[in-house]
């Protein structure tokens, strides 16, 4: 599961996603690439499970690279616990995604393969997505 080594905060405010992507938003590594179409936030473990999805239709040919990074510390409170007490400890690590990011991107495959793959990729993932090519 994907996690940072070490963060400046233990706990981190919810806060709201607003807006476009200003960074991460062409192709810069490979020739077709997976493109979210809604705000939200994905988990590590959302990340790692497409990753898997979509290295294993690939046969492990051609090149992946990962985009986001779960950087953002979700806290949760035990089940069955009153309110008050204070905020919960963390529980997982999640990354921020805006409209217009590149999740993944894909090279040294066909465009068949490339537009499966990142199909079955997409359906590990909580947003909406789109296909895009060079």
């Amino acid at each position: 599961m994907l996690q940072p080594t070490r963060t400046k905060y233990r706990k981190a405010f919810k806060g709201r996603i607003k807006g476009k992507a200003s960074r991460a938003i062409t192709l810069n590594y490979g020739q077709f690439g997976l493109k979210a179409m809604q705000p939200d936030r994905v988990i590590g473990k959302q990340i790692e499970a497409a990753r898997v999805a979509l290295t294993r239709y690939m046969k492990r040919t051609g090149k992946v690279w990962t985009r986001v990074f779960p950087n953002i510390p979700v806290s949760k409170k035990p089940t069955e616990v009153r309110m008050g007490k204070g905020k919960g400890s963390p529980e997982y690590y999640a990354c921020r995604v805006k409209p217009g990011r590149i999740i993944f991107e894909i090279d040294g495959v066909s465009e068949e393969v490339a537009r499966e793959a990142l199909y079955k990729a997409s359906a590990k993932l909580p947003i909406k997505t789109k296909f895009i090519s060079r």
